[in-house]
């Protein structure tokens, strides 16, 4: 266990007045203004009547009892006075004092330890929880190509774009950083419990809340800034007007991170989030070769893979250059068959698959 005493006792105490944070957050105080506060103007400022005694149980505080509590639980700790805290959560004034880690704090140091500048790259992938068939597609690509380029794919597990997201990330590489809302032991939502324990397998899943901590409504927001601080470029893949994505997208942006887009039809309310934010200069993604140009700044390898016949790797990166239709893959009538059978053949191979329209659309690897 690498976290201090203090900062474990401040984690205690944001979880102790967790219910009062979410009376002040109906206030409309500012949340991130809450958790950037010291201990004694947290007690002062939400404990009320309770302050007194909240005092004294912070001051009688078994710091040793929460480090076992983590151990018991399978959890690493590091606090911001570590140097495997990652440095780039340095970058917020409202850093959290602990992150608990499951799956080794040593994979958290490869995935997303260090600074911006000298520490593994990595992309927060993010979107509406209510993800459409083709948001599930393309959360699970980017998940796939990212992780499989050495880039790690930051998110918070949540249904829709950000389950699929590390999807994708883990039947690779598994490089994969989950951030939930409450104890990093707790897999959230329920019905994720599968993945989170591919992704702590693989990868890491991380949280700032003690062992066994049941998230509140605040919790979501307030992982949103560590998603954000943890990633070079943050994505968003779909969300409404009003999302909890695009309060990612503003805490990024805030920190001077990039902030890309994936375009969607302009009368889908999935899309009105994503589409605003390329109206207001977000990066246009479209791809995982779009994500990794700007967050990294290389191109994504020739998706042909080098087993294929000749044949089938021209076509293949025909298809990826956007001639995506038989029509536009054929010339003469008596193109028509036997190109028809080499899709087939790369549908059959897991490089392809069919979509509305007639097109054919690339599988990344």
């Amino acid at each position: 266990m690498s976290a201090c005493s203090d900062c474990l006792a401040r984690t205690w105490l944001i979880a102790r007045l967790a219910g009062s944070i979410e009376i002040a957050r109906h206030q409309r105080r500012r949340l991130r203004e809450i958790l950037a506060l010291t201990e004694e103007k947290l007690i002062a400022g939400l404990a009320g009547g309770r302050a007194g005694q909240i005092s004294d149980e912070l001051e009688r505080l078994d710091v040793d009892g929460l480090r076992e509590a983590a151990d018991r639980a399978g959890l690493d700790a590091v606090c911001r006075h570590d140097d495997a805290y990652p440095a780039r959560l340095s970058d917020l004034a409202d850093a959290p004092a602990v992150l608990f880690v499951a799956g080794g704090l040593g994979r958290l140091v490869a995935m997303a330890g260090g600074d911006l500048e000298d520490g593994p790259r990595a992309v927060a992938v993010v979107g509406t929880r209510r993800a459409s068939p083709d948001g599930v597609e393309v959360a699970t690509s980017l998940g796939r190509g990212l992780a499989a380029s050495g880039v790690t794919v930051v998110s918070g597990m949540a249904l829709g774009v950000d389950s699929a997201a590390h999807a994708g990330a883990v039947v690779t590489s598994g490089r994969t950083v989950a951030v939930l809302a409450g104890g990093a032991d707790v897999p959230y939502p329920p019905t994720k419990a599968r993945l989170y324990k591919r992704i702590v397998e693989h990868g890491c899943v991380v949280g700032e809340l003690p062992p066994g901590f049941v998230a509140m409504r605040w919790c979501f927001p307030a992982r949103n800034r560590i998603i954000a601080a943890l990633g070079h470029m943050t994505v968003v893949v779909e969300a409404a007007r009003r999302s909890g994505s695009l309060i990612t997208a503003e805490i990024a942006t805030d920190l001077g991170r990039e902030v890309g887009a994936v375009p969607g039809p302009v009368t889908a309310w999935r899309s009105a989030g994503t589409n605003s934010l390329l109206r207001d200069g977000a990066t246009l993604i479209r791809d995982t070769s779009d994500a990794l140009d700007a967050a990294v700044g290389i191109e994504r390898h020739d998706p042909a893979p080098l087993h294929l016949p000749p044949r089938l790797r021209d076509l293949l990166g025909e298809v990826a250059d956007g001639r995506d239709t038989l029509a536009a893959l054929t010339r003469f009538p008596s193109d028509v068959h036997p190109t028809l059978a080499a899709l087939t053949e790369l549908e059959l191979l897991g490089h392809l698959r069919r979509a509305a329209g007639g097109r054919y659309v690339v599988i990344p690897p």
